[in-house]
């Protein structure tokens, strides 16, 4: 590939599903219903954490966040599936697809860093708890955000900067459903180990250094709550950790599958499954798993929704 001659693409075109028509209809549709339920879910989240006092911690307002990541995120890429599903529009400019990726690596960086803040908050709850309030102020929580999506956005900027910079020659079809780093790469026909490069080392920066930061805060929860004399004081203290600590097992289980497997193991067509299962299932099961269990949240809903009030 490398000796034919280069080429700047003005467009891809996204593979994505290859099936019978009948069954891009049906695609259509789960994809659809799926999307909305993710907005809905999450848009109710976000307003009843809003709209309800008692939900105004620091907890709740990292909650609402991630809320906030997930509907961006399903919007940066479902909405160019269903097309494809429907209209069979596959195509996709390359400043589009740019774009694409552009905003879908900031999000999953910036969710790397949310994690790790929503951990730091869980260690604070913890092993502080006298201090909770004094540590965890408006100002900090406010500032642990803003971080999360400078850091994320800013790494991301870099890594679409050199990535755009490679040449393609020959086929412009990504075997993908949306416009991913190592699909384009690829396409491309010159040397692109300084892209490779580049994209390995702040993938380093950003996700092992949040998931550093994640377990070290989890160790220190962990000693913390072995101290605590009673079985049912355990499990209280551990049950407030439940919920992030699995939401973080699924995030980076799905990362490891889609970007760290080996070349053993590389199936395109088992990529592109575990890129849905991670882009369509997990904002699916973030708000769930948060929120089921939650009875605060769900005296707030129901306050919200008129069938109750919060206690106070």
């Amino acid at each position: 590939m490398r000796g034919r001659n280069a080429t700047k693409l003005s467009v891809f075109v996204l593979l994505g599903f290859p099936t019978a028509p009948q069954l891009q209809y049906v695609l259509f549709l789960v994809f659809l219903l799926t999307y909305l339920f993710v907005l809905v879910e999450n848009l109710v989240i976000i307003v009843t954490v809003h709209r309800s006092a008692p939900l105004h911690r620091p907890m709740y307002y990292f909650l609402s966040t991630l809320s906030v990541l997930e509907v961006w995120y399903v919007s940066d890429i479902i909405p160019k599936m269903l097309g494809g599903f429907l209209l069979q529009q596959k195509l996709i400019s390359f400043a589009g697809c740019m774009t694409q990726l552009y905003f879908f690596s900031s999000l999953v960086c910036t969710e790397c860093v949310l994690l790790a803040s929503m951990a730091y908050d869980r260690y604070v709850a913890i092993c502080h708890p006298l201090r909770y309030q004094v540590i965890m102020t408006t100002g900090l929580c406010v500032r642990l955000v803003a971080f999360s999506f400078v850091s994320g956005f800013s790494i991301s900027m870099i890594k679409v900067f050199f990535v755009s910079r490679a040449t393609f020659c020959g086929s412009n079809v990504l075997n993908h459903f949306f416009c991913d780093i190592s699909p384009i790469l690829k396409l491309a026909c010159t040397d692109f180990s300084t892209a490779e490069l580049v994209d390995f080392i702040l993938a380093f920066i950003i996700l092992v250094s949040p998931l550093v930061a994640t377990v070290l805060s989890y160790g220190h929860i962990t000693l913390a709550v072995l101290r605590i004399p009673s079985a049912t004081g355990r499990w209280r203290a551990f049950s407030t950790c439940a919920s992030h600590l699995t939401v973080v097992t699924i995030f980076y289980t799905a990362m490891i599958f889609m970007y760290v497997r080996p070349q053993a193991i590389d199936s395109r067509s088992s990529n592109k499954l575990i890129s849905a299962v991670y882009t369509v299932l997990t904002p699916i099961i973030n708000p769930l798993i948060y929120c089921l269990r939650n009875k605060e949240f769900k005296a707030a809903l129901k306050k919200a929704l008129g069938f109750g009030q919060v206690p106070t």
